[in-house]
C-alpha cells in the first residue's frame, strides 16, 4: 500500500513589475473621457479616479553645436581692445564637448565598439566624423586624464595586499596577429572592512615574460594573490632588493581541477559516461566547498575577527584536506588527472602559499577579484578582435584603469568621465584628488546624468 503523506499547500507569487526610478520625467497622455455614461447614456457623469499606465520611452540622441561668443570692445579713450579669455577646452582646438569625448571613450572600451562602428553610427545620425579624429580625440583624452590615471596607480601601489591577474588580447602585426598580454593590479580592502576604496590597475605587454610583473611591481611589497604562474616567481625571491613579495594562491583555481573531472552535466553535455567521474575529485570538491562555506559567513567582517573565525573553522578543515590529498596520491599514477589536480596544489612547495590565508585575516580564499576586473576585457575582444598597435594596448590599459575602477565604486563611468573632462583644465593639481571615482559624489553623478 503506497504511503501517503501530507503537503502544506502554497500560492504563487504573481510576479511584481519594478517601478521605474522616480528620477525619469513624466509626461501625461490624457485619454479623451467620456461624456455621457456608458450604459444609459445620461449625462450628470462626476470622475471618480483615474487609472495611469506608466510606458517606459526613450528619446533618440540629439546633437547639437555650443556656439561660445566672447564680445569684443574697444576704448574710446586709449582705443585698447578688450574681450574676455577664451575658455579651456577638454582637448585642443576644442571641436569636441566633454559629453561627446566621454560618450567615445566609453563606447570604446566600456562597451567593446570599435572606433570604426561608432563613426558609422554617427554618420547614419546626420555628423560625419573620421575615424582617424576619433582615434586622436581618444589620445588626446588620454593626455588630458594623466593626472587621475597617477593617481589611481599611486592608490593601488600604496595597498599591502594586492590582486594580480592577466589575459591574453591579440596584437596587430605584420602578416597576422600575436598573442599579447594585458595584466591587473587590483586593490580591494572591502571583504575585510577595509577603508581603501577599491581601484584597478592595467598594463599592456607584447608577451607574458617574467620581466613585465618585475617592472609593474618594481617598488612594491606586500602580499600578492594571483594563480601559480612562474613569471612571478622573481617577486618571491628572498634576495628581492626591496625584500620578497608573499604569495597567496587561488582556491578557485584548486578546485576547479577537480570540479571539471567532477562535472557530471559538463560530462554527459560531451557525451562521456557518468562512470567516468572521479569519486576522490567529486570527494575534494566536497571538502573545498566547506571551506568556501566558512568564507563566505565572515565576508566584510574585520581581519582580527576573519583570523580568529579561519584558526577555529577552517584551520581542522585544510590540515584534513592537505592528509586525505597526499594520503590519495600516493595510490595514484602520476598520470592520473586527480593525481595532477591534486600535485598543483603541493608542487614547488605551493601549499604554504594557498595556506596563507589562515594566519592573515586581510587574505582571500580566491582571486576572483583580478578575475572580475579582466571579465570586461574577455568579453570585449571578440568585438573588437585586436589591438591595432603596441601604443594602443597602452592606451586601452590606460582607459581600462579609468573604467573599471569607476565601476567598481559604483559610479557611472561615462557621467563622471564627462564631468572629469569638463573641470580638469580649471582644477588645480592639488584638488585633482577631488575628481577621483570615491570622492565624486552622488549629488554629482545625478547632475551629471
Amino acid at each position: 500500500m503506497a504511503k501517503i503523506s501530507t503537503v502544506a499547500g502554497f500560492e504563487r507569487r504573481r510576479p511584481a513589475r519594478k517601478p521605474f526610478p522616480e528620477h525619469l520625467p513624466r509626461e501625461r497622455v490624457v485619454i479623451e473621457a467620456p461624456t455621457a455614461c456608458s450604459c444609459c447614456g445620461s449625462h450628470r457623469i462626476v470622475k471618480m479616479g483615474e487609472d495611469v499606465t506608466e510606458t517606459l520611452e526613450v528619446i533618440p540622441r540629439q546633437w547639437k553645436v555650443i556656439q561660445t561668443v566672447r564680445e569684443k570692445f574697444t576704448c574710446r579713450a586709449c582705443e585698447k581692445i578688450s574681450q574676455p579669455p577664451a575658455p579651456f577646452h577638454p582637448t585642443p582646438r576644442g571641436w569636441a564637448g566633454p559629453n561627446l569625448l566621454a560618450m567615445i571613450l566609453f563606447e570604446k572600451f566600456g562597451q567593446h565598439q570599435p572606433l570604426n562602428r561608432q563613426a558609422e553610427r554617427y554618420a547614419k545620425e546626420g555628423v560625419e566624423i573620421s575615424l582617424s579624429t576619433l582615434a586622436d580625440q581618444v589620445g588626446a583624452c588620454a593626455a588630458v586624464l594623466e593626472p587621475i590615471h597617477a593617481l589611481i596607480r599611486t592608490h593601488v601601489l600604496e595597498a599591502r595586499r594586492l590582486h594580480g591577474d592577466d589575459t591574453t588580447v591579440p596584437l596587430l602585426v605584420k602578416g597576422g596577429t600575436q598573442t599579447a598580454r594585458l595584466w591587473t593590479y587590483v586593490r580591494d580592502d572591502r571583504p575585510f572592512g577595509g577603508g581603501a576604496p577599491p581601484a584597478a590597475l592595467f598594463h599592456f605587454s607584447r608577451d607574458r615574460g617574467m620581466a613585465n610583473p618585475n617592472r609593474h611591481l618594481a617598488g612594491w611589497q606586500g602580499i600578492l594573490q594571483a594563480d601559480a604562474y612562474g613569471g612571478y616567481n622573481d617577486l618571491y625571491r628572498a634576495d628581492r632588493d626591496l625584500g620578497p613579495v608573499e604569495s597567496a594562491l587561488c582556491w578557485s583555481h584548486a578546485r576547479r581541477k577537480f570540479f571539471e573531472l567532477a562535472d557530471i552535466k559538463g560530462n554527459a553535455r560531451k557525451g562521456k559516461s557518468v562512470h567516468d567521474i572521479s569519486p576522490v575529485a567529486l570527494e575534494a570538491v566536497a571538502r573545498i566547498d566547506a571551506i568556501f562555506d566558512i568564507e563566505r559567513g565572515i565576508n566584510g567582517r574585520t581581519a582580527a575577527e576573519r583570523q580568529a573565525a579561519r584558526h577555529q573553522l577552517s584551520k581542522s578543515l585544510v590540515e584534513a584536506l592537505h592528509d586525505w590529498l597526499l594520503a590519495e596520491r600516493d595510490r595514484m599514477s602520476k598520470h592520473n588527472p586527480v593525481a595532477k589536480a591534486i600535485g598543483y596544489m603541493f608542487k614547488a612547495e605551493r601549499w604554504p602559499a594557498f595556506t596563507r590565508f589562515l594566519d592573515d585575516g586581510r587574505v582571500c580564499l580566491t582571486n576572483n577579484a583580478a578575475e572580475r576586473a579582466l571579465r570586461g576585457v574577455a568579453l570585449g575582444r571578440k568585438s573588437w578582435l585586436f589591438a591595432g598597435s603596441e601604443r594602443g594596448g597602452d592606451r586601452a590599459a590606460f582607459m581600462y584603469s579609468l573604467i573599471v575602477t569607476a565601476k567598481m565604486n559604483d559610479v557611472d563611468p561615462q557621467a563622471w568621465l564627462a564631468d572629469v573632462l569638463a573641470r580638469l583644465p580649471y582644477t588645480m593639481a592639488s584638488r585633482a584628488p577631488d575628481l577621483l571615482p570615491w570622492n565624486w559624489s552622488r549629488a554629482e553623478q545625478r547632475r551629471a546624468a
